[in-house]
């Protein structure tokens, strides 16, 4: 009996954990989502997806950072279009480095594995050998995830370094990569309709406008 060689075991395992939470890619023109998402996290949650503490300021310079054209970002909003997580893949030659960060209260829910493996196979797809974590070693989160995805980890002076080769792009990575972001789009563009829909009936609703 032949086996299935363990990288597409992985590769597979994945993209159906990609598929079954919408996570669409992020534009330029959704820096203030970022800005709103990470301003959200508490004191402790900045330490951990930073590695430090980070003020506002920080985490707004931060986001402003953020090269788009080289890089990547993804995102999961709720009912409301609020960003309950976002990764960041940024971009080198031999390999692409992912911070991942989920709101209080929307963990255990799967977002960030799924973020996870949306960013495995976009790092595939561009070509890079290699996926790359950096975290406090404190951090049980992010260190089960990687743990979870089968990826190396390396522990040293309270951090930690988790890395995961990376298979070639192939048909199906590419595939999978467009069909998770048209599922991720229209689920957007539903939402976007819905809330577009509340405003207005909010906005007919007798005694909802102020005087003002």
């Amino acid at each position: 009996m032949h086996h299935a060689p363990a990288d597409f075991v992985n590769a597979i395992s994945m993209h159906r954990q990609a598929m079954s939470i919408p996570i669409r890619q992020l534009s330029s023109a959704e820096r203030p989502a970022l800005d709103r998402h990470f301003i959200a996290l508490s004191p402790e949650d900045r330490r951990l997806r930073f590695g430090a503490p980070s003020s506002d300021f920080a985490l707004h310079a931060y986001v402003e950072r953020i090269d788009f054209a080289r890089d990547a970002t993804f995102g999961v909003v709720d009912d409301e279009l609020q960003l309950l997580g976002a990764a960041h893949l940024a971009r080198s030659q031999d390999h692409a480095e992912l911070g991942v960060s989920v709101l209080p209260g929307q963990r255990g829910r799967g977002i960030g594995g799924a973020l996870l493996a949306r960013a495995h196979t976009h790092a595939r797809n561009w070509g890079v050998p290699a996926l790359f974590m950096h975290c406090l070693s404190e951090n049980g989160a992010m260190m089960h995830l990687a743990r979870k995805q089968g990826m190396t980890i390396v522990s040293r002076s309270g951090e930690a370094e988790a890395w995961l080769k990376l298979p070639p792009a192939d048909a199906a990575s590419q595939n999978g990569e467009t069909s998770a972001q048209r599922v991720a789009l229209f689920d957007y563009g539903l939402k976007s309709q819905a809330v577009i829909a509340r405003r207005f009936g909010a906005a007919l609703t007798p005694g909802a406008v102020s005087a003002a």
